[in-house]
């Protein structure tokens, strides 16, 4: 009985930490000077989608760099973190991409590029052999790439549609209730 009586107070101390180790490994995908020109952008929505676009060639530079290294538990478990942030900011990205499409905001102008350099990644992404440290993390790049490039090709056809329906309305960024 003593000896369960002395485990509770430990027992009550670790689960008080595990709480502070998750978020301590509470990775952001977006460096403090990228959070900033984000917000340097504003409300320009145009701006946002390709500077989301900018940031993430960057990550995929770094992953496709990451590739020729020699395999070791270090290379494998900064291509997981890599590859986790990239999806991350595809997330991020997409969700924007929701909210500017519901506003009408004219953004054809950014979803061109952002559509080719989709299937860039694509190709960096698959030419990254699974192993795994980090395989499901690319498999879930992966996923997410093909849904934002699907979502950027539809909503620049979407946008091309409706801009050319209401030329009143091109290079705004958001609608204005009438």
């Amino acid at each position: 009985m003593r000896s369960i009586v002395r485990l509770v107070p430990i027992a009550v101390l670790l689960l008080g930490l595990s709480p502070l180790e998750a978020q301590k490994e509470k990775r952001e995908p977006l460096t403090e000077a990228q959070i900033e020109q984000i917000r340097e952008a504003g409300i320009d929505p145009a701006e946002r989608v390709a500077l989301y676009t900018k940031f993430l060639d960057e990550h995929a530079e770094v992953i496709k760099g990451l590739t020729n290294r020699a395999k070791s538990p270090a290379r494998s478990n900064r291509l997981d973190g890599e590859l986790q942030d990239f999806t991350a900011l595809m997330d991020e990205l997409g969700d924007h991409l929701d909210v500017y499409s519901e506003r009408k905001a004219d953004i054809r102008k950014p979803l061109g590029p952002l559509a080719e350099s989709a299937q860039r990644w694509l190709r960096i992404l698959r030419a990254l052999a699974g192993e795994p440290g980090f395989d499901l993390a690319r498999k879930e790049a992966i996923e997410s790439v093909d849904d934002l490039a699907d979502e950027a090709s539809r909503l620049l056809r979407e946008q091309t549609n409706y801009f050319n329906e209401h030329k009143d309305e091109k290079g705004q960024e958001r609608a204005e209730p009438k």
